[in-house]
């Protein structure tokens, strides 16, 4: 009986260790708390900063956000919370700059200016059509048209202004851009999230008030959600 006993007690380790092994190789999936930390007051506290006759105050929602942020699921899900929370301070604080509050759709003027960098042929410019800066993170340039719609599903070099159209693919433009050019850098730094996004302009003193702008209203946020700002808050 002590021997039957001893083999049960085996037989329950080694099933036991065996569902252990198999729950480490299953993939973890990505944290969906961002709701959580976009809250209402969030959002609102941001564009309610905005006037009332502001063309994004009946386009940029915090529903549209979260359901943006349901294909980019690895944003603002870092390795704890605390820099999950920087990570969303710092790009609600970039959106804020760009758009003036969640004030502005398009960039001012931008329809004006010439995006196409005729270089590149992998996403070549579309004749009349412009690739000016739209929404939250006024996406521009054609080489960033280009693969953006490819990832999300729009014709992002024939349709450019889809952007501008559709307040759930505006949002995934932003977070495409940051997932694929922020996201890398943001362990270094507020700073670094600067010269990732606009720093030929703006950083070494190329724009002062420019990053002193993004900088307030990143350590804003930060105060906000209750996490200190970090280190090399500019570039």
């Amino acid at each position: 009986m002590l021997q039957v006993a001893m083999m049960s007690k085996v037989a329950g380790f080694v099933t036991t260790l065996f569902m252990m092994v198999m729950m480490m190789m299953v993939p973890k999936t990505e944290s969906s708390h961002i709701d959580k930390i976009v809250t209402p007051q969030f959002f609102d506290m941001i564009i309610n900063q905005a006037d009332g006759d502001c063309p994004g105050k009946n386009f940029y929602s915090r529903d549209a956000f979260l359901k943006a942020h349901n294909s980019y699921r690895r944003f603002g899900s870092l390795s704890n919370d605390d820099d999950s929370k920087r990570e969303v301070a710092a790009a609600f604080a970039h959106f804020t700059h760009e758009t003036g509050h969640f004030c502005y759709i398009e960039e001012i003027g931008g329809a004006s200016r010439d995006y196409c960098d005729e270089s590149n042929i992998e996403f070549p410019c579309v004749p009349n059509k412009g690739y000016y800066g739209r929404g939250p993170i006024q996406l521009s340039w054609n080489f960033n048209y280009g693969p953006a719609g490819q990832n999300i599903g729009f014709d992002g070099l024939n349709a450019p202004q889809t952007v501008a159209n559709d307040p759930v693919v505006s949002f995934k433009t932003a977070l495409w851009y940051w997932m694929e050019f922020v996201r890398p850098v943001i362990h270094l730094g507020f700073g670094a999230t600067i010269k990732a996004i606009n720093g030929y302009l703006e950083c070494n003193q190329g724009n002062p008030d420019t990053v002193n702008a993004r900088v307030y209203y990143y350590t804003q946020y930060c105060s906000q959600l209750g996490v200190a700002p970090g280190d090399n808050l500019t570039c």
